[in-house]
């Protein structure tokens, strides 16, 4: 791996760890940056990978909240109820990404123009559905009614289009559900964990054959930097959301891929 290489790896980890928790699409952003930058992974495994070092980042963070769950769990019904909302939130994604996965890698990962309007259109749907969002019901993310959290794990595999983002699906799913703007964000980060971890394990299983030493050493250092970042980003988020809310990520969402449309179109 030659240090343009390696630079180019960094930098997209970094996009990675600072986008994968925010409602602007990290997958729509690696791509696109890829695209630009000439950078090519076989099987689109190096973005989905270094996806794990931010799912890291999310469990050194929750890591005594975590530890406070499981531990209960056992005996209490409120933790039991929790760790089955997470879960039946990630099934839809689950059944969805494991039919359409072939679809979803070969044809909408290999769209880049798709993945630009996505993020205009999504900058939209933030926007709007952040001034519009029913009052709150739900301040507690870890209190979340089983029901709605179905409905939000439904909503999260509208992600699979790339540009969409996993987290603004959950979090703009979450907030016409009922949910505080800081519990969809918080709740995201839970869902996140089991849903980016499937990912990885099935996308490193379907793709064994054509990993090989040099690749390992650009998911390395992509892994690396997106779990710096992502640490950052994810201590910094629910305060941010809790007193502003969303509409900067949908202004950024359309910025982008306004620009992403114009490079594409030249």
């Amino acid at each position: 791996m030659d240090q343009s290489t390696t630079l180019v790896a960094a930098f997209l980890g970094l996009v990675e760890g600072l986008t994968e928790f925010i409602p602007v699409s990290s997958t729509g952003h690696l791509l696109l940056a890829g695209h630009f930058l000439g950078f090519e992974s076989a099987g689109k495994t190096f973005e989905v990978v270094i996806q794990l070092g931010a799912v890291l980042a999310i469990l050194t963070v929750y890591a005594g909240r975590l530890w406070a769950v499981f531990s209960a769990a056992p005996y209490d019904p409120q933790a039991r109820r929790f760790i089955l909302s997470v879960l039946i939130a990630f099934l839809p994604a689950v059944v969805i990404g494991v039919l359409a996965h072939d679809f979803i890698k070969t044809v909408l990962f290999e769209t880049p123009m798709l993945i630009a309007i996505m993020l205009i259109l999504g900058g939209f749907v933030l926007l709007v559905v952040d001034r519009i969002a029913p009052e709150p019901r739900h301040e507690d993310a870890m209190a979340f009614p089983l029901l709605m959290a179905l409905k939000i794990g439904f909503i999260q595999c509208l992600a699979m289009i790339p540009g969409t983002s996993r987290s603004g699906a959950t979090i703009v799913g979450a907030l016409l559900l009922g949910a505080s703007k800081r519990s969809a964000a918080e709740f995201s980060f839970f869902l996140s964990m089991p849903t980016m971890a499937g990912a990885f394990a099935y996308d490193l299983y379907q793709n064994r054959d054509v990993l090989d030493a040099s690749a390992m050493g650009e998911i390395a250092v992509g892994f690396a930097m997106a779990f710096v970042s992502a640490v950052l980003v994810v201590r910094w988020l629910l305060g941010y959301v809790s007193k502003h809310g969303y509409a900067l990520f949908g202004y950024w969402r359309i910025v982008v891929g306004v620009i992403a449309v114009i490079g594409l179109s030249i």
